[in-house]
């Protein structure tokens, strides 16, 4: 799936998430547009001989929603045509780095090469200190490191925030969800983007700077030379030794010794044509230590890039995408494992679970229900038995009973062990039907509200947002697949 795809994908899945009440997207509509999407991938498969996938499903059924979408609501399709990034941003700045780098008239004068420049120091001090940050960063076991803002990125991956006000407001907040979502999403996509935008600016800054020394060397005679109130002619040796050691070795430029220093300073006279190999140890320098490494960057960011963005990471098994590709017949039924706590499931609310997993991965989902997880027991014990980073289940759910009361070393530890053990992550839930049964008189509903609000701050405290689910009466409390929070493994 590339990336205009999974974005079509995310927009329409914030819409139908949002749109709980079927105000602008009418259950005819969404029903139309999978039965829609079922068969033009079919025809597709059949024309290529190849397996329906869910890709196709997906990507033919969001471009149906998204054209009626267009089509009943004009300011609508403006923003589902709309190429957010920076693409204006990425051709200019390389460009204004090389005219920058071109005019930079500080580099030397008109007349004059300064062995000891400060801007020319400062161009590659800088360009070095650069190569040192991006190394340090492999090596920073962190996902937020890096010089982009979250404005930025934000910017650059969903474009201006604003949302027309002709748009109704269901579809102004599911597209302000969207670009929220979108912005996280296709994050690792915009870093590589911005960095070979960033890297490739940086490498025309350099060369603009050697197009400046050569220019201007075939309009006027330098004079090279140096002057220091600090430094004598065997530290300027020292210092330009190791600053020109690149392009002497590289580029067979004849090197120099102290004499020669000490014969350049502007105080003494000079030889008409000792500016020349001057210039080129500038140039040679600024290729080597700017230019060519910033390029290569550059390249390996482009590549980054171009994989990302043909291949773009969407997690196809999340049970929003696994209930509507089930649905078509594009893969395989899903299967919802139940880790129940402290909680017996009779049969009732056994086909309560199955309910409840073909709302979250679709009508052919199974149920694979593990055996009540004691309360109070050793987590390794309890778990022993269970491979959590297995691939045979979709989706792994956390059952808690309503009618406990949440503690922090039971409850607590056992859902931080299995979100910390689930690779591909967990959804919470948690029946109310025991607690609902046994409440009686006017104050039941409050009492079952309060308890409500209980689990839900625990659960929130733990990072794992809860579903409150009835396995006894579940159309009592329906689920959509894109309602149902999933936690991921932290990193």
């Amino acid at each position: 799936m590339n990336e205009q795809v999974a974005r079509d994908v995310v927009l329409v899945r914030a819409i139908e998430t949002v749109d709980t009440k079927s105000e602008i997207l009418s259950q005819e509509d969404r029903m139309y547009a999978s039965r829609s999407a079922k068969e033009l991938a079919q025809w597709q498969a059949a024309d290529s001989k190849s397996p329906v996938t869910g890709e196709h499903v997906l990507q033919q059924r969001a471009e149906l929603i998204l054209k009626r979408l267009s089509e009943r609501t004009p300011a609508f399709a403006a923003f589902a045509q709309r190429r957010p990034g920076l693409k204006g941003f990425s051709i200019a700045l390389p460009v204004a780095g090389l005219i920058l780098g071109a005019g930079l008239d500080r580099i030397t004068d008109p007349h004059r090469v300064d062995l000891l420049s400060a801007p020319l120091l400062a161009i590659i001090g800088w360009n070095l200190l650069v190569y040192v940050m991006l190394l340090a960063w492999l090596f920073v076991p962190s996902k937020h490191t890096g010089w982009a803002s979250k404005k930025l990125l934000r910017r650059a991956s969903a474009g201006k925030s604003a949302i027309k006000r002709k748009l109704p407001q269901v579809l102004s907040v599911a597209l302000l969800s969207f670009m929220s979502e979108w912005a996280a999403l296709r994050d690792r996509l915009t870093r590589a983007r911005l960095g070979r935008t960033f890297h490739l600016t940086a490498a025309m800054f350099g060369v603009g700077a050697m197009l400046s020394l050569y220019a201007r060397g075939f309009l006027s005679q330098y004079v090279a030379g140096w002057e220091s109130t600090f430094l004598d002619a065997s530290q300027v040796h020292a210092i330009l030794s190791v600053l020109f050691a690149p392009a002497t070795a590289a580029f067979n430029i004849p090197g120099f010794s102290i004499g020669d220093i000490e014969a350049l300073r502007f105080t003494r006279p000079q030889t008409p044509d000792a500016g020349a190999r001057w210039v080129h140890l500038y140039a040679g320098t600024l290729f080597l230590l700017v230019v060519l490494p910033r390029l290569v960057l550059a390249f390996i960011s482009h590549w980054r890039a171009r994989a990302l963005a043909r291949h773009f990471p969407l997690d196809l098994d999340q049970p929003y995408f696994r209930k509507l590709t089930a649905q078509a017949g594009a893969n395989e039924p899903g299967v919802l494992r139940v880790l129940p706590y402290s909680f017996s499931i009779d049969e009732a609310r056994d086909h309560g679970l199955s309910a409840i997993a073909a709302m979250v991965l679709g009508d052919q989902a199974r149920v694979m229900l593990r055996p009540s997880s004691a309360y109070g027991e050793e987590l390794t014990t309890l778990l022993h038995d269970i491979d959590l980073k297995d691939s045979g289940a979709t989706l792994t759910a956390v059952l808690f009973n309503l009618a406990a009361t949440p503690e922090k070393e039971n409850h607590g530890a056992f859902l931080d062990y299995v979100v910390r053990h689930s690779p591909r992550g967990i959804t919470v839930l948690v029946d109310e039907s025991g607690f609902a049964e046994r409440l009686g008189g006017p104050d039941g509903q409050q009492r079952l509200a309060e308890r409500i609000a209980l689990w839900q701050q625990f659960c929130h405290f733990h990072h794992a947002p809860a579903t409150i689910v009835n396995l006894l009466d579940p159309a009592r409390r329906p689920i959509d697949a894109d309602a149902a929070p999933v936690v991921s493994a932290a990193p």
